[in-house]
């Protein structure tokens, strides 16, 4: 597959770029920056010490050599990509978090026309988490009070994360409600007692953290904590390029990583 990554000069585009050319089965074809960057015409290698003949471009039509886009930038930069994908008939992994619910209906719409893989987290262990919340879920039910923690380098610029948003949602879900009708959002001051069937969401931002999730069951006499840890962002990485594979032979449609691994959805 011929692969083109969006955000090719960040932390996360950099990383792909690596997983992309590890892989014997991909190509490294189109490496996007944003419009006006430093590195608009550079190498996309070039921080490898090493020549690809890929510069870094912010011409969208360049997709157009790509079988597969794959974005974790911003979801303005994303919808953009998005357009340009259904443009050439390219299909989409995204990774991007903290679309509105119009930017989830973009993609939604988009699905129709190309494949998409589209989830809040990309890696492995976090969506076997997923499947273990919603295992506890089922059996605890809303006798156990549910907090989700999560925190993340100082440059994240959403909250919740997309991940935590996920996993709140996959409990209420698991409790047979949408996830707006049951999430307290923020505490401050005199909150009074906690409402019983909440779902309670911290966030935290500093440092380096690459993204640390923890959900809480509290019940009586005892507490049980489902975590996972990132410590590098290659983890997003190779579920991305795992996800790109999925899409190979999908000629449209909205998929999650449940899907990518065979498992079944807690959409």
């Amino acid at each position: 597959m011929r692969i083109a990554i969006a955000g090719a000069n960040g932390r996360m585009g950099r990383m792909l770029i690596e997983a992309v050319l590890a892989a014997p089965d991909l190509e490294l074809a189109v490496a996007l920056g944003r419009a006006g960057s430093a590195s608009i015409g550079r190498d996309a290698t070039e921080f490898l010490g090493r020549s690809s003949q890929v510069l870094i471009t912010d011409d969208l039509d360049a997709l157009a050599q790509a079988d597969c886009l794959i974005d974790f930038t911003r979801p303005q930069a994303t919808l953009a990509h998005l357009e340009a994908c259904q443009r050439h008939g390219v299909k989409m992994v995204i990774g991007t978090t903290g679309f509105d619910e119009a930017g989830k209906a973009a993609i939604q719409a988009a699905a129709g026309k190309v494949g998409v893989v589209f989830a809040p987290n990309m890696s492995i262990g976090v969506n076997v988490t997923l499947k273990l919340l919603d295992i506890a879920a089922r059996i605890l039910k809303d006798d156990y009070d549910v907090e989700v923690f999560e925190i993340h380098h100082k440059h994240k610029v959403d909250a919740p994360s997309g991940t935590a948003l996920k996993m709140g949602e996959t409990v209420a879900q698991a409790w047979g409600k949408p996830l707006e009708e049951v999430a307290e959002w923020a505490r401050h001051g005199d909150t009074g007692a906690r409402e019983h069937g909440t779902i309670g969401f911290s966030s935290a931002r500093g440092g380096d953290v690459v993204g640390d999730h923890t959900v809480f069951f509290c019940g009586p006499g005892e507490r049980l904590e489902i975590t996972h840890r990132s410590s590098s962002r290659a983890t997003y990485a190779e579920g991305s390029v795992r996800a790109a594979r999925y899409l190979a032979d999908k000629a449209s449609g909205l998929y999650d990583m449940q899907a990518v691994l065979g498992l079944p959805s807690t959409r």
